[in-house]
């Protein structure tokens, strides 16, 4: 079931970081969350490459987003907090956006594990990304 979008971008606005590079929250499922960024000039980097920082915080935004979904929606007390996060750059991108979904690996008491994974506009595989939540009680 989808949940209501404007409750988590309204949330999710204090993300400040995340909100000025352009990562939107597309759509908040229990079990999935999607995010996205158009690029632009100012998410490269000296090479002409997207910054691997710009696919970082596309990444953690989404990874934000889903471990805190039962938080936002008043489930809980407490707010997840990211503990551990890996990301394999896979490939560059020739695309015009980048897109980011979660999955949750593992969903426990007090940690919880998600692998978000990148691709682009192109269907091109962009990043891998690890992460492990604690939800504060």
């Amino acid at each position: 079931m989808e949940h209501d979008l404007q409750t988590f971008r309204d949330f999710f606005a204090a993300d400040k970081f995340a909100a000025n590079i352009g990562v939107v929250i597309d759509s908040v499922t229990d079990d999935r969350v999607t995010c996205s960024m158009i690029l632009h000039d100012g998410h490269r980097n000296a090479g002409g490459g997207v910054q691997g920082g710009a696919i970082f915080t596309l990444a953690d935004l989404c990874f934000a987003v889903a471990c805190n979904t039962d938080y936002v929606l008043g489930r809980v007390l407490g707010m997840s907090v990211g503990i551990n996060c890996a990301i394999s750059y896979l490939k560059g991108t020739r695309g015009k956006a980048l897109y980011a979904q979660s999955t949750c690996l593992n969903r426990g008491r007090t940690t919880s594990v998600y692998r978000i994974h990148i691709t682009d506009d192109l269907g091109i595989d962009i990043a891998e990304m690890l992460c492990t939540s604690y939800a504060k009680q």
